[in-house]
């Protein structure tokens, strides 16, 4: 059996840093505490950090011992465009949970939902939140 870490901790001899980034996955969702939010909808947008041991896939060149960031991004498309949630924290933890229960080879994932469009009165970029999950 591999070796596998998550976040520094060391299982069977080394930490694992492989990771696979998507950022700028973007579809319209309708979360939001304000009606407007949920009637209108505005777009949201997730970058994700997948952890797992790439060594594997590196060394056999099987997409089935990784993750498919393909398959993985239109999960979290699909979390964005489901039912609305009150908050951003929600649909991060609920895209966290999405992602490791669809693809075991994960250890770890790491989620940040933007909502650019958030409905703040003065001038701002961006707001987001970040939540690391591991697999229990």
């Amino acid at each position: 059996m591999p070796s596998t870490a998550v976040s520094g901790t060391v299982t069977g001899g080394a930490a694992v840093r492989d990771r696979i980034t998507l950022t700028g996955i973007t579809a319209t969702g309708f979360h939001g505490v304000f009606p407007e939010e949920r009637r209108d909808g505005q777009p949201f947008i997730v970058d994700l950090v997948l952890f797992t041991d790439l060594g594997p896939a590196a060394a056999t060149d099987d997409l089935t011992l990784t993750a498919h960031y393909g398959e993985v991004a239109e999960q979290v498309v699909q979390v964005i465009t489901g039912e609305p949630l009150n908050l951003i924290e929600a649909l991060a933890g609920r895209i966290a949970d999405a992602v490791l229960a669809g693809f075991s080879v994960l250890t770890a994932v790491q989620v940040t939902v933007h909502k650019p469009k958030a409905p703040i009165t003065v001038a701002f970029g961006d707001v987001a939140v970040t939540l690391h999950r591991e697999r229990a």
